[in-house]
């Protein structure tokens, strides 16, 4: 009988041994299952707006782990960070490029964004109204975009992206692209310059009726003086009725911008009387018709106004003068005269000898056309 006491006394220390174990495990493993848990939902500790990391081609995920820690992300086991990219079915299925590593964010939310590819994108706007020097200048500049372009004069740069003897005035559509590391400036010209084709062939498909336009390029031309003419955006179709009457009326267009275009990097922030009577193929003030190029890259509302101009019989406008950039438009050469005569009062001082110029009949057919901005330039 003592024997058999003994032995149901081990019995039930081994019992508790065995209890005391599970219950151990039990713990450890809730324990675990609570630090995982909080791991994968806490922020990341230590970040910085701005911080990235990337994912390179061929990366494996221990590789990306080792690019985080690099950065002084200490956060979590190699293990908890493995368990967490299965469970997210994220290993092995990360996908190039880069990622924000913002603060606030958490394991889950950066291997769910690696997983579904949510990289970084960065903007760059071509602003309606540049000319394409000004478009490669700011495209120097961008960054992280890679350049392939620098070396390049324009010529070759339009072969690059697959338009070889085409000038490229005009021929990028203002908007703003958005672009990942990696991308260089040829992808964005790619770009814009086909989201340029498409909107003018879709704007010259719907164009008004018995136009002086015979080529979707002639309606770029318009468009990109129209452009340059205001920045009053209920005053192009106006403006662009204006140009349309003196197309078809055979009136030169003698327009300041197009000298301005044909200056070049000379330009230096005033027009004078010898430019005006200095011949150059952008000088509307002596040739007739439009400009053998656009001179500037038209947005979507120029576009517009130079294929549907507003209707009306006015042949010249010139600045308000009120600082709104407004303009007055007239009918007659007499009307215009009185809205010069008007601006330079309000300027409140004697016209400069160009403006002087403005005032005396230019053409034999209709008298002058000023600039749509007599006076300071």
């Amino acid at each position: 009988m003592a024997v058999a006491s003994g032995c149901r006394r081990a019995l039930r220390a081994i019992v508790l041994v065995g209890v005391l174990l599970v219950l151990a495990v039990a713990a450890v493993a809730l324990w675990g299952w609570q630090r995982y848990q909080g791991f994968q939902s806490a922020p990341l500790p230590g970040l910085h707006t701005g911080q990235v990391v990337q994912v390179k081609q061929g990366d494996s995920f221990r590789a990306v782990l080792a690019r985080l820690r690099a950065q002084g992300i200490n956060a979590g086991t190699d293990l908890e960070w493995q368990l967490l990219a299965r469970q997210l079915d994220a290993a092995g299925k990360l996908k190039v490029g880069e990622y924000a590593l913002d603060p606030g964010t958490t394991p889950r939310t950066l291997l769910q964004n690696m997983r579904a590819g949510r990289i970084i994108q960065y903007r760059f706007t071509i602003v309606e109204g540049w000319n394409f020097r000004q478009l490669r200048a700011a495209l120097d500049a961008a960054t992280p975009l890679l350049h392939q372009t620098r070396q390049l004069d324009d010529a070759a740069l339009m072969a690059a992206i697959g338009h070889a003897g085409q000038h490229p005035e005009g021929r990028f559509l203002p908007e703003t692209y958005l672009y990942v590391r990696g991308d260089s400036d040829l992808d964005v010209l790619k770009r814009a310059y086909e989201a340029m084709a498409r909107a003018l062939a879709a704007a010259w498909a719907e164009r008004a009726a018995d136009l002086p336009l015979t080529t979707p390029d002639q309606a770029l031309i318009l468009a990109s003086i129209v452009e340059k003419e205001t920045g009053i955006a209920e005053e192009r179709a106006q403006i662009a009725g204006v140009f349309v009457r003196r197309l078809r009326l055979g009136m030169k267009l003698q327009t300041d911008p197009t000298v301005i275009y044909g200056i070049g990097s000379a330009y230096d922030g005033n027009i004078r009387r010898r430019d005006l009577a200095t011949d150059t193929p952008y000088n509307t003030y002596t040739r007739s018709g439009l400009t053998p190029t656009p001179i500037a890259m038209p947005g979507r509302d120029a576009l517009q106004a130079a294929l549907h101009p507003a209707p009306g019989d006015a042949l010249y406008f010139v600045a308000l003068g009120d600082g709104s950039g407004r303009h007055v438009f007239s009918a007659t050469l007499a009307q215009h005269n009185a809205a010069v005569r008007q601006y330079l009062d309000r300027m409140r001082r004697p016209p400069l000898p160009e403006e002087q110029a403005a005032l005396a009949p230019a053409d034999a057919q209709a008298g002058p056309a000023p600039d749509a901005r007599i006076g300071p330039r």
